[in-house]
């Protein structure tokens, strides 16, 4: 690894939702001299529902000494700390959906979320340390960009979508004043403009000492898009993460009409490579993204103009991931035994972008447990906003219940075969929501191409490897970074 504090890295440990890449993945590969990310998807319920479950071992709450306005940290303390269950159930409580204009409440749960998550993940070295942020999620991200700012990090990254208002959102946050950006709104006309704003000097008393203002990676599918998020963004875009088709999570739907293969997978073509030459000519860092966990691949990115790769599957799987224990394992063995499977949704996501989903017992990517699954949305992170025939908005998700969705004015064929990706990846985290009808939420793993590979870390019959054993293979031995605070202070 790297030594010291290098102004770029090699490596990009991807950031996972929901909490796959957390503090402790992050905080582990940034002290190794690497960029460790955290999600920023869905923190504010995470955070809210680990502290109703009692922070065992009091990391939050280590975290939440440290936030600056000590009333608002108090308070919230105060609101979720290990609230007693009622009937058994487990639920996440007093953390409701974004809407265009979220409560006070909510909105500085999230920044004080996101802080306490960077927070965590920079403790105890000097590494460098992101926030994973989706383009497609909006409602939350001015708040998780504030939150993390506060806490110092270094960079922002966003994908799933096109961040054009973000960097602008940075310069701003950096001097603690209002940032707005628009939202997208279904139905909505050109003379419409509707946005959301965050003003940290109406919600916080804290002494407003001017931020770091962290680099912002967009991250893209193409250098077409790379080029266009140039001459649009209303402020400095720092690099570009080039992520392919064969990564983990979301992936870009191909270019032009879809196609299927015979199994029901999106066809990707040579309209869908990345230009090189294009990227390189733009003089700003990049790094490749998308099955390129190897050394040869980060040979071959960096002998290409890159500054290194992105790499999400291979941590997602190692010990320090936020992946739930048992399905880390139980997938790593089918790894080990040549029975992984891995299929692009092109249908899963309420989103509408191909998702790539580990077929896996016990998850709702077998069909009958998909079946069994009753449509809720108790989250509403992938919800769209659209404008009603009076002109008010409301919102709706494709996974809802298919009535509802219908009644909002969503066709009905938008419905078929989505997954309530939301309620699917808390139950990743060992979080699932328990429902009133006793039925308890199933987890939908995701992965990249990769997955296939990852027998690579497993010896002797294991079935557990480390994040520094990701690092080790891909660039050598690690080099920590200098520590600047007490481990566990």
């Amino acid at each position: 690894m790297q030594s010291g504090r290098a102004a770029h890295p090699r490596i990009i440990q991807g950031g996972m939702g929901v909490a796959v890449s957390g503090w402790k993945l992050a905080k582990e590969v940034a002290s190794a001299g690497e960029l460790g990310v955290v999600s920023g998807t869905g923190l504010s319920q995470v955070f809210a529902q680990r502290l109703q479950d009692g922070d065992a071992d009091r990391a939050l709450r280590r975290a939440l000494d440290h936030f600056p306005d000590r009333n608002v940290a108090s308070t919230i303390l105060a609101a979720h700390f290990n609230k007693p269950r009622t009937s058994g159930r487990r639920a996440v409580r007093g953390v409701p959906m974004y809407t265009l204009s979220p409560s006070d409440d909510l909105l500085r749960l999230t920044v004080v979320a996101t802080f306490c998550e960077v927070w965590l993940a920079k403790e105890g070295h000097d590494g460098l340390v992101g926030i994973n942020l989706l383009e497609k999620v909006q409602l939350p991200n001015l708040a998780s960009i504030y939150g993390a700012m506060l806490a110092g990090v270094d960079f922002v990254l966003m994908g799933a979508g096109i961040p054009r208002e973000i960097p602008g959102a940075l310069d701003n946050f950096a001097l603690h004043h209002a940032a707005s950006i628009k939202v997208s709104v279904d139905g909505a006309t050109a003379d419409d403009n509707v946005q959301i704003t965050l003003d940290p000097r109406r919600l916080f008393t804290i002494a407003f000492e001017p931020l770091k203002r962290p680099k912002f990676l967009a991250i893209v599918s193409s250098d077409v898009l790379a080029e266009a998020l140039l001459k649009r963004a209303n402020g400095t875009i720092d690099g570009f993460v080039i992520e392919n088709e064969r990564a983990g999570g979301h992936n870009a739907p191909p270019r032009g009409a879809l196609r299927l293969t015979e199994f029901g997978e999106p066809i990707y073509g040579p309209r869908d490579a990345v230009n090189l030459d294009t990227l390189r000519s733009l003089g700003l860092p990049f790094w490749l993204a998308g099955d390129q966990a190897s050394p040869e691949h980060l040979s071959a990115a960096v002998a290409a103009g890159a500054q290194g790769i992105q790499v999400g599957t291979a941590f997602a799987f190692c010990a320090e991931s936020g992946l739930a224990p048992h399905l880390r394992e139980g997938i790593l063995r089918d790894v080990a035994n040549g029975r992984a499977e891995l299929f692009t949704d092109p249908n899963a996501s309420p989103a509408g972008f191909p998702f790539k989903v580990v077929r896996f017992g016990g998850t709702i990517s077998d069909p009958d447990m998909y079946a069994m699954r009753p449509r809720l949305c108790q989250y509403g992170l992938l919800r769209q906003a659209y404008k009603r025939p009076d002109g008010s908005i409301g919102y709706r998700c494709p996974a809802e219940p298919v009535e509802s969705y219908v009644q909002k004015g969503g066709n009905i064929e938008d419905t078929i075969g989505k997954k309530c990706l939301c309620n699917a990846l808390m139950a990743n985290i060992d979080l699932p929501q328990e429902q009133l009808s006793g039925y308890i939420e199933k987890p939908l793993v995701t992965a990249g191409d990769s997955i296939r590979r990852l027998g690579r870390f497993l010896h002797n019959g294991s079935l557990h490897y480390s994040a520094r054993d990701v690092l080790e293979y891909l660039c050598g031995v690690c080099t920590p970074t200098p520590a600047v605070i007490a481990s566990g202070s």
